[in-house]
């Protein structure tokens, strides 16, 4: 098989890029190593950005998130029984974000590659990326039980942490930043309608938690716990409890309470790999980067990049110029290390720590206190939150 560019993984990535670049009349060929009810299923962020709303309208893949997602034109910070709303639009000049799965971004994004893209090989396992430093790099893959070989001009790996993408850039040159979080994650999908019409950031002094929704009918909640929890240790009576101390107020708001329809943990990271690119080589979000999932920027940092990369691809085809793909990295990297300062700030802001003593929970207070009485620090926070620039 041979393509301009092999794209490796069917994540929100992988596929948008695909839509991108057959918009741009560029052929690729996406492999992704699990099955279609697998990308389709598997739960991920939600909150997509003023950016990756406007991405996805533009490439054509926005119809149904603009009839079903739920458009937010705020969060409300909770801590010490009080509430604070911040105003996205009135902040930022407009901007908002909308809650709408990743699986559905995939379904869309899968739906209109088969339909009208180039070919997106399920089951199809990418073994190794090869000759990545001269100019006609090759991915060596398995599918229906037989190894193949994909000839490129460009590589984009969009396979996420544990991917092969990564492992092809020579240890020499590769440079890891890495932090990890004594908590993780216990999140939970519930039947039940939310009981607030926006997110809401809760800081407590037993942890933290945070209200979010699927849709109109089903909730989506998290508290932190302490890391290697594992889900099945906490009843659903247990839960719903915490989560209604955490989210204590001092008014007559009430946490609605249903059944629990999914547990699971998530663990908290920090981790950046430089550079984004080798040679014909180029990495896209997970594969690149993670963030803890405070800051809501995963999957909008990964539209990101291939957005820069389609947009350098377009350009050295109608210029001649490889100006934009060898600024690849670097213009990622930007983006990427002002998100993990977003999403870092957002957890130590919100979530108690191990041992953390009393002058440490009034230093959060004081923060969240500084957010609610300061247009300055509040607009600072609903930039980071709507998004930074594509550019």
């Amino acid at each position: 098989m041979r393509t301009t560019v092999g794209i490796i993984g069917a994540g929100p990535a992988g596929l948008l890029l695909a839509r991108l670049l057959h918009n741009a009349g560029i052929d690729s060929v996406v492999l992704e190593s699990r099955d279609r009810a697998y990308v389709e299923q598997r739960q991920r962020a939600g909150i997509l950005e003023q950016g990756t709303v406007d991405v996805l309208r533009a490439a054509g893949a926005g119809e149904r998130m603009d009839r079903e997602g739920l458009r937010h034109d705020g969060i409300e910070l909770r801590y010490d029984r009080k509430r604070h709303r911040v105003d996205f639009p009135a902040l930022t000049g407009g901007k908002a974000v909308t809650v709408y799965a990743q699986t559905e971004v995939c379904k869309d994004l899968i739906a209109l590659q088969l339909a009208e893209g180039g070919p997106l090989l399920f089951e199809a396992e990418a073994l190794a990326v090869e000759d990545a430093a001269t100019g006609h790099p090759r991915v060596r893959f398995r599918h229906q039980g037989a190894e193949d070989v994909l000839e490129c001009d460009y590589v984009v790996g969009c396979d996420g942490f544990w991917g092969v993408a990564r492992t092809a850039v020579p240890a020499g040159l590769s440079r890891t930043f890495e932090r990890t979080y004594p908590f993780g994650w216990l999140g939970i999908l519930a039947d039940v309608p939310p009981s607030h019409d926006e997110l809401v950031y809760a800081r407590h002094d037993r942890g933290f938690a945070l209200l979010s929704m699927r849709s109109p009918s089903v909730s989506r909640l998290y508290l932190q716990v302490p890391d290697g929890t594992k889900a099945e240790e906490w009843s659903d009576e247990e839960i719903w409890d915490e989560l209604e101390r955490r989210f204590e107020t001092a008014d007559d708001w009430t946490l609605q309470r249903g059944p629990i329809t999914q547990k699971s943990v998530t663990p908290m990271r920090s981790f950046v790999h430089e550079p984004m690119r080798h040679g014909r080589l180029f990495l896209a979000g997970d594969a690149a980067h993670i963030v803890p999932p405070t800051g809501a920027k995963g999957l909008n940092l990964a539209v990101g990049d291939v957005v820069t990369f389609a947009r350098a691809l377009v350009h050295q085809r109608e210029t001649g110029s490889a100006e934009l793909l060898d600024a690849y990295s670097a213009t990622c990297l930007r983006r990427v290390w002002q998100a993990e300062r977003f999403s870092y700030d957002m957890t130590t802001l919100l979530h108690r720590a191990p041992g953390a003593t009393a002058f440490d929970a009034r230093l959060q207070l004081a923060r969240l206190e500084r957010i609610a009485s300061s247009r300055a620090a509040e607009t600072d926070l609903a930039e980071a939150y709507t998004g930074f620039p594509l550019e």
